[in-house]
């Protein structure tokens, strides 16, 4: 099993540096810096500069090759080499939608985000073909293994429902929220692949509060999104340089997100408290209070230093870490049981 959590371990960081990446993207406005998928503009490598996405007389052009017609996508119907002329038969309209911008520094921050999502897909995958060993004595990892490949592909169609729509809020959401199911599944077959016995004291008790608190935390995050989406549209309305407006009317959704993470906060201190009282021995809910001041500390940031750059971005990741580590701390009380030491 030592390979095997080896390979899942980098399968974990590959994962969370997809999240990362896609809060940079967030952060920079550059979900639609590929307006195409899984191609960008058509190409494997990205262009870097707009006169690749302009028609040239003379030049060979591949089939489905983008360029931008008229403030249109324009996508190649075959292989050809351009005449003298622009014929409009050798191309078709992009119809999944009609955003038809080039930014090449948007452009190439999506296309990072994606390639790292291929490389989190293939070390999956990789450790899928590897779990097929176990298929006999761990039949349990070999299939949570290849869900997490399925899960994968699901997420990179997700991925692309998002640029369909141009960036719908309730997709990106949906998108974040298979990002944290994939996290919790690659966790768990960290943790079933131990094989040792649990050193914890089982608590009945505490197993219904820390799998509570998981659940508030993913809906926390969920009302985050939510909140961002908010700042977002206030963005668009306001424009840029009105930092101090962009919360000056908040709806219903920013003060729920407030509200929920008091009583985050609450809830795991009580979790630390029981923990340490009773001295049940699990030592991640150190880690649950260290990243919980931290989202304080950028929560408190962005209100009150009207949103600098990144601490959206530095707020959400440390939210996805803080669910990874809470899942885990879920599976050590809840297979606790398994080590006969019960309060």
């Amino acid at each position: 099993m030592f390979t095997f959590r080896k390979i899942a371990k980098v399968s974990l960081i590959l994962v969370y540096l997809v999240i990362v990446a896609g809060a940079v993207v967030r952060m920079t406005g550059s979900g639609m810096g590929c307006p195409d998928w899984p191609k960008c503009f058509g190409h494997y490598i990205p262009p870097t500069d707009i006169s690749e996405l302009e028609w040239h007389p003379n030049i060979s052009i591949k089939k489905g090759q983008v360029i931008i017609v008229d403030e249109t996508l324009q996508v190649a119907r075959a292989s050809f080499k351009t005449s003298t002329t622009y014929n409009p038969t050798n191309w078709e309209q992009y119809t999944k939608h009609d955003y038809a911008i080039f930014n090449p520094t948007h452009t190439w921050i999506e296309y990072i985000n994606r390639l790292f999502g291929a490389l989190a897909g293939l070390a999956t995958f990789v450790l899928a073909l590897y779990s097929s060993k176990f298929w006999k004595t761990h039949k349990k990892i070999t299939v949570l293994s290849w869900l997490v490949v399925f899960a994968m592909g699901f997420q990179g169609w997700l991925g692309a429902t998002v640029v369909y729509s141009v960036l719908e809020p309730v997709k990106i959401t949906i998108h974040m929220v298979m990002a944290l199911i994939i996290v919790a599944m690659v966790l768990h077959l960290i943790f079933i692949s131990k094989g040792t016995k649990s050193p914890f004291i089982y608590d009945p008790t505490l197993g219904k509060w820390v799998i509570f608190a998981l659940c508030l935390t993913l809906v926390q995050i969920i009302l985050g999104t939510q909140v961002r989406q908010f700042i977002d549209e206030q963005i668009d309305l306001l424009g840029p340089g009105t930092n101090d407006l962009w919360l000056h009317n908040p709806d219903l959704m920013f003060y729920l997100h407030r509200s929920v993470s008091i009583v985050v906060v609450g809830l795991n201190l009580f979790l630390g408290y029981r923990i340490y009282s009773l001295k049940l021995g699990f030592t991640k809910i150190n880690w649950v209070l260290l990243l919980i001041v931290a989202e304080i500390i950028t929560g408190m940031v962005m209100f009150y230093a009207d949103f600098p750059f990144s601490s959206q971005s530095l707020h959400l990741v440390m939210a996805s870490l803080l669910f990874g580590v809470q899942y885990y701390l879920v599976l050590e009380v809840v297979y606790a049981k398994t080590s006969h030491k019960t309060l």
